[in-house]
């Protein structure tokens, strides 16, 4: 179901309840809060595995990433339609999509002109959402 050129995925039942635990999350979420979510839920998987199997499922295209300040990587199941950029706050974590299709035609013209092909490439934005600011927000 998983599987790409880029890695190989084999299902397994602990990979399987990781990736349900993904799917069941409401934003992005860190590994160990996720094994800590599977862990409450009865599901008998150790860290390792989750870290392993989110590694596998950002190679393979389905999750996407971000970073806080500390740079601890976040999951979240990447859209059907394609991966996205995203604003976090770096206070509470919330999360917004950002239209990106001018990052990505950059992408593509900086890759097409050094001659580069299957480039990646991650785009970080951060800052501190109305909820969180103090005061009266500066547009």
């Amino acid at each position: 179901m998983y599987g790409t050129a880029r890695s190989e995925w084999r299902t397994t039942p602990r990979r399987a309840a990781v990736l349900e635990a993904l799917h069941a999350c409401d934003g992005f979420v860190s590994a160990q809060s996720l094994h800590t979510a599977l862990v409450t839920d009865g599901v008998a998987v150790g860290l390792s595995t989750v870290y392993r199997t989110l590694r596998l499922l950002e190679a393979a295209g389905h999750v996407d990433v971000v970073r806080d300040s500390d740079g601890e990587r976040f999951y979240r199941p990447r859209p059907d339609d394609g991966h996205r950029h995203y604003l976090v706050c770096r206070e509470c974590g919330l999360s917004l999509a950002v239209e990106s299709e001018e990052v990505e035609r950059w992408v593509a013209r900086i890759a097409r002109d050094i001659g580069f092909h299957s480039v990646d490439h991650t785009v970080e934005l951060t800052g501190v959402c109305d909820g969180c600011r103090p005061g009266p927000v500066d547009r």
